[in-house]
This record gives C-alpha cells, structure tokens and sequence, in this order.
C-alpha cells in the first residue's frame, strides 16, 4: 500500500450514523429492491433549513430559503420542503410540474435556468416569480403574457459580470445572465413591458466557491437596485443563488495529507494513488508540477449556513466597508438564497453490493466489482473524494487488517471506475457485504444516473426514526403525514 493507509472518513451526522448502524435493514432493502439502492432522510430538511433560518434571524433579515431542486429528484424531500415555509427553485418544465404536485403554492415557486417555451408558459399561467436570463427570454415572456391576457409576472432579473471598485475583483464568467454593462437597454425594456411584467428584484448565480467572487456580485447588485430606484421601479428582493457547499469529511487533516500524498505520487516520489496515474487535474512535466488540482475541497468547514454567514459579514467596498447584511437591512431589501448540495446535506446515502474481490497480477490493491455504475454513485463526477462504509453481509472471521482497492462498476466500460483513486479501507471486502457512500443527496445521487447497457437506475426510498427504530417506504409513497403512509 505505499506506508500509511491514506482514508478519508465520511462526515456522519446522527441520522445518517443511526441509518448506517442497521446493517439489517440496509441488506433487507437492497436484497428487495436491487443494487444499487438510494435511501433519502426527509427529517433531516428541517435542521438544516432551521441552520440557514438562523443566518437570517441573526442578521435580522427577511427572505426566503428556496431549495435547488436540480440537486435531486425525490419526491419525498420535496413533499417534506413543502411542509416546512421554505420555497424551491426549479429549472425545467418537468421540476415546477413536480413542486406544484409536491404541494408547493406558487408564490413559494421560483423558475430559473434556460426556459422552453412550454416551461415559460406553465410559469406565467401558475404566476410563479421568473427569473429573466436575458432581454430576449423578458420579451418573450411579456410577448405570452400579452398573449394569452394574463396577469402580469412577478420577475427577477438575472445579472452577470460584475466587478468591485477599487482592488479589481471579477465575478466569475458565467453563460448564464446579462452583463451588467448591458443595464441600461434591459431597464428600458422592463419600463417598456411594465403591463406584462413586475419587477420584484434581481439575482445572481456563481459557479464558484470564492467569497469574494460572490460578495462582489451581492455587492454589485446592490448598485443596481440603487439604478432601478433611480427609475423609479421599486424592486426589493435580491436572489443570491446557491453554491454554499457541504462538508464532506470528518477529519481535515486526513484531506491534506491525502492531497499532499497525490502531489508525490504526480511527481513519483511515492508509489500511485489513483488507477493509471490519473492525478485528478495534476500532470508531471519533466518533474515539475503542473496544472490544477480539479478536486471539490471536500472538507469544509465554513460551508453551508456558516458560509452565508461569512458572506453576510463581508465589507462593501463601495459602500463605504459596510457588511452586506447591514445595507440588506437598512433598504428593507428580502434576500433570496438559493441552497441545493447545502440543503441535503446529510440527507441520503447510496449503497451497493459487493460482487467480486479478486487480485491481479501486478497489482498490489484489490479489484473489488460492485453493483453499481460510476454514474449510480457521482461523487467523482462532482470532484467529491470519500471513503465508502462497509457494512458486512455477516461478521467478518478475516484478517481484520487494512486493505487499499479499486472499485469498479458493473458496466462493460474500462472507464466505469466508481473511484480512479486507491480507496483504503479498514478490513478486506468480501462478496456479498455492501458499500456505503455517505452524504450523496446533492448531485451524487441521481443527477448523472442513466440506463446505460439496459442496467436499471437506482431506486429510492425515503427512511425516518419512529420510535426508537427506522421505517422506510418508496420515496414515491412518502407524504409528510402523520403517521407517515406506506410503513413498512
């Protein structure tokens, strides 16, 4: 194994620790229902909906927390969002379909995301707030407005490419928004449509995990509410998107010594860590090393609410320094926030079957095959590094020693690598046990899962504490009800 076992222990919360401590049920559900298998933890949306609530009562902020629905498809975690005051932010057609039926009121609805006309229609008739990309998407919903003699909707106007005065600090480039520096004709066009559409405010959203970035953009959107006020439009809302990450790993300095060790073995100063000397964005050029790490910092401690916080808090530079949160408080302004992976943290995991473990010649790590496709378990895709829990089929009589293995896929694809790095585990794998990965319900869980060689997506349930022991039923059956129908 090249020294020292390199993990990467999961972050567990108590809910997800429990559901992992019921090996029991977890075979049950996988021996019924097939591998891979997604189980979602509905109750755990209120602590962390109750998290970002706590941002806002500090800072003295009105507003409204809208889940990202894009991070997953479940029906059981919408239903239970819609129970709560929280709102959702949908980005297609069949998503404000979804949290319509979920049970969501159209004014807890926010559209965003490219817009097919028909997703445009659907939005305008149920008169859910829309967020405008662009000045051609405003005129064409004013155009379907007009139209069809609707009532005028309720818009956010989606802004990009800001910059900060004094040091220059630049938004990321996003192909989402209008520049700011086309104001001017899209302000004309909102005063020109002013009977088809109502201008609530305006957004932002940044593929970025960089305070600054996103502060700059809060900070330039403060500008332009100015502008507007200007006008005399009376905007008050301002959406700052999502992107406020999830922290993955319970140990920080396991991730940096885990990135340290891939540096060396980049540049062959210790044995491999990845399958094929992949380095995960990291080259070595002639014993220089070159490129850019392209990992997600899976250990974050200032991530979800706690980064919002830490947003809330940054000076304004044009604003004479001033936090944010303060010149969100002192116009009355409503902040919009826009959590996905943050919101589910904590809320799901996705198990598979071990279905072979086997050695190869020259190599020193076992090949361990599951029941799963890498796209049934994206944590590589979204750059997330995390160790699987192994929970034993039966307890264990083998050598209870550390082991390092690649896991693989089930599909005829050498590329069906559940992980490209050498995963270290505790004790040997045997056929049979299951793998499971924590904390997959944002992006990693269905977001890239397909049918691919007629292999079957995975299928979900939504799991809940009643007392003292763990029910379950079709994520599809789950209603915040009480008792919850379809116990089993």
């Amino acid at each position: 194994m090249g020294g020292q076992p390199l993990y990467l222990a999961p972050r567990l919360g108590a809910r997800l620790r429990s559901l992992l401590e019921s090996p029991v049920l977890l075979h049950t559900l996988t021996g019924a229902l097939g591998s891979p298998l997604n189980v979602v933890i509905p109750d755990q949306l209120d602590a962390n909906l109750d998290e970002f609530r706590s941002v806002y009562g500090r800072h003295r902020l009105p507003g409204q927390v809208l889940f990202a629905h894009k991070a997953n498809q479940s029906s059981a975690l919408l239903r239970r969002l819609a129970a709560t005051d929280a709102g959702v932010d949908v980005a297609s057609l069949g998503e404000l379909q979804h949290a319509l039926g979920a049970g969501f009121t159209p004014d807890r609805i926010t559209a965003t995301g490219p817009k097919s006309p028909e997703f445009l229609w659907l939005a305008a008739r149920t008169a859910v707030t829309v967020v405008a990309d662009s000045r051609g998407e405003l005129e064409q919903l004013a155009a379907l407005v007009r139209g069809h003699g609707l009532s005028p909707v309720r818009i956010l106007l989606r802004l990009s490419g800001f910059e900060a005065s004094g040091v220059r600090v630049l938004s990321r480039r996003s192909r989402f928004g209008t520049s700011v520096r086309e104001l001017g004709p899209l302000l004309d066009a909102v005063e020109r449509h002013g009977d088809a559409v109502d201008l609530a405010g305006v957004a932002y959203h940044l593929d970025t995990t960089s305070l600054d970035e996103k502060a700059t953009a809060l900070e330039g959107c403060l500008r332009v509410l100015e502008e507007c006020r200007s006008r005399g439009l009376r905007p008050s809302t301002v959406d700052i998107g999502g992107g406020f990450g999830a922290d993955y790993l319970a140990d920080g300095e396991q991730w940096e010594r885990y990135t340290t060790e891939l540096t060396g073995a980049v540049l062959g100063t210790r044995p491999p860590l990845t399958w094929g000397g992949y380095g995960y964005g990291l080259r070595n050029e002639s014993g220089t090393l070159r490129g850019t790490l392209g990992l997600y910092p899976a250990h974050r401690p200032v991530a979800g609410a706690r980064y919002l916080d830490e947003l809330l808090v940054h000076p304004a530079a044009s604003f004479g320094g001033r936090p944010l949160a303060a010149l969100l408080l002192e116009h009355l302004y409503d902040l919009h926030v826009e959590p996905g992976r943050a919101l589910v943290d904590q809320c799901g995991l996705t198990v598979a079957k071990v279905l072979e473990v086997r050695t190869q010649e020259n190599c020193e790590e076992l090949l361990v095959r599951l029941a799963a496709k890498a796209e049934d378990v994206a944590l590589e895709e979204h750059g997330v590094l995390m160790d699987p829990v192994v929970i034993p089929r039966a307890p264990s009589h083998a050598d209870a020693g550390p082991v390092a293995v690649h896991l693989f896929g089930s599909l005829c694809l050498e590329s069906d690598l559940i992980t490209r790095r050498t995963v270290f585990l505790p004790r040997r794998p045997e056929p049979g046990d299951l793998m499971a990965f924590a904390n997959t319900a944002g992006y990693c869980m269905d977001f890239h899962a397909g049918r691919a060689q007629q292999q079957p997506v995975a299928r979900k349930v939504a799991a809940w504490q009643e007392g003292g022991a763990w029910h379950w039923c079709l994520d599809d059956e789950y209603w915040p009800t009480t008792p919850v129908g379809g116990a089993q």
